[in-house]
């Protein structure tokens, strides 16, 4: 071997060595807590419990319009249309400014509603214990900043039920159970790193995740790269070994062997998940593209005695969408949201994608391999539109009411075979199947453990060793 195959060796050995023991720790707490998110999601709050916290509206106190509300809310974003629903027994619109900002508005006189009370937030919330709170382990996305500041109330139930109230809007905006909690501090806080103080600020967290999984992808890469050199399945070693170690040595390159494979697929995935370099798009349409598609809608036209007629008795949610300048008035139901007067045709003419056109439409009336369950609300039927733009862009829109629910270009649907295949087992034969997908997700993980766990050992001791002075 020449010298430099000499250095190139010593310095992968070094490598491998000490970016093992600086990562095994974190391969071992990643392995264990991603088995915990497969039963346990970090908490939100879905549609059905949105709707199921809601009271029914209160149609003889619906005195004012939603075009006369809009007057006395100022600029709204169409983007984000409307809401009428009850707050603290009384009905209300909801609006979103421009800028972000929430409005909300009595359906009763019009008035512009301040900001929520503690004693209302325990109203609304069903009672209980409180405080108030701007930021904390489950509130700590930016998603929250709109509703923020927070009373959290306490119901003092055996499941150890919390509730945030927006002081903002008086919204319900999330619940949480103690058995929710607990699990997630050993499943989600660890899996993602949600420290709060470190996720309260993006980019700092971003980079943080980054160089983690960065290092622990290298540390994989180089582990994979010697495991295979060190095999010998011709000219074995001494007594007919493959492997040159022993003892926990040879656990760790057996297990390697195994499942270095799977263990680079989930450490180099996770972090190709925090989009190192924006190589990727993001799923969410831009603002730009659902301005186009609200477009610049006039009056809603619609009398209270109107929006009884169509809403009926037991609504809880009255949402009022804009869809190529025109407002559509959706019924929020149990099995799902209901559009008046909207139709494919309407969807179609509204949706546009900067330098393309429009080329097909397709209606998925089951899951495939780019719009599938992923653990949150994907319905179906679904509208696929596809676009013949440079990055050739595909929108999904839910045909029920019309929302945009992702844009999938070519780089987020490389980023769906680099990202959720391996990370999330999201393949073919797998994905409609929960259970073979858990259970191979917990023998790969098991192996990945092996692993970690032998990796961690290795290196704990081999830190002993280092400290213990030399006679």
């Amino acid at each position: 071997m020449s010298a430099a195959g000499k250095v190139a060796r010593r310095w992968l050995l070094l490598s491998h060595r000490w970016l093992g023991i600086g990562t095994a720790l974190l391969f071992t707490l990643w392995i264990g807590s991603g088995l915990v998110m497969l039963y346990v999601p970090f908490p939100s709050l879905s549609r059905a419990d949105t709707l199921a916290r809601l009271a029914p509206l209160d149609w003889d106190r619906v005195r004012i319009g939603p075009d006369a509300a809009m007057a006395g809310a100022g600029p709204v974003d169409a983007t984000s249309g409307l809401r009428l629903d009850m707050r603290d027994g009384a009905p209300v619109y909801r609006f979103v400014r421009p800028d972000g900002a929430r409005i909300t508005v009595s359906a009763e006189t019009g008035e512009k509603l301040g900001l929520v009370s503690a004693n209302s937030a325990r109203r609304i919330a069903g009672g209980g214990e409180f405080k108030s709170v701007e930021r904390d382990q489950w509130t700590v996305t930016a998603r929250y900043d709109p509703l923020r500041p927070f009373i959290k109330v306490f119901a003092g139930d055996p499941d150890g039920t919390e509730t945030y109230v927006s002081v903002a809007t008086g919204e319900i905006a999330l619940v949480t159970t103690r058995w929710q909690r607990g699990w997630n501090w050993a499943g989600s806080v660890i899996h993602w790193v949600y420290l709060t103080p470190l996720r309260a600020a993006p980019e700092a967290w971003r980079q943080v995740v980054l160089w983690l999984s960065g290092a622990a992808s290298l540390a994989a890469i180089t582990g994979i790269v010697i495991g295979i050199w060190r095999m010998r399945l011709r000219r074995r070693y001494r007594g007919g070994a493959v492997s040159p170690y022993r003892g926990l040595a040879l656990w760790h390159h057996a297990f390697g062997l195994v499942g270095g494979a799977a263990l680079i697929g989930f450490i180099v995935s996770g972090w190709l998940s925090m989009n190192p370099n924006r190589w990727f798009s993001s799923l969410t349409p831009p603002a730009t593209m659902r301005a186009t598609y609200a477009g610049t809608p006039g009056p809603v036209g619609l009398s209270p005695t109107d929006l009884r007629d169509s809403g009926g008795p037991g609504l809880t949610l009255m949402r009022f969408a804009s869809i190529g300048g025109r407002w559509f008035v959706i019924r929020e139901m149990r099995d799902g949201p209901q559009a008046t007067g909207l139709d494919a045709s309407a969807i179609e003419a509204a949706a546009h994608v900067s330098g393309g056109r429009l080329v097909s439409v397709e209606r998925l009336p089951a899951y495939d391999a780019y719009w599938y369950p992923q653990g949150d609300e994907r319905p179906l039927p679904v509208l696929r539109l596809i676009f013949d733009d440079p990055a050739a862009t595909w929108l999904h829109v839910d045909p029920r009411d019309g929302t945009l629910l992702n844009r999938l270009d070519r780089s987020g649907r490389i980023n769906r075979w680099l990202f959720s295949a391996p990370h999330r087992l999201d393949v073919p034969g797998l994905t409609l199947r929960p259970s073979a997908r858990q259970a191979s997700q917990w023998l790969l993980n098991l192996l990945c453990g092996g692993i970690a766990l032998t990796g961690l050992v290795a290196g704990a001791r081999r830190l002993a060793r280092s400290r213990t002075p030399r006679p």
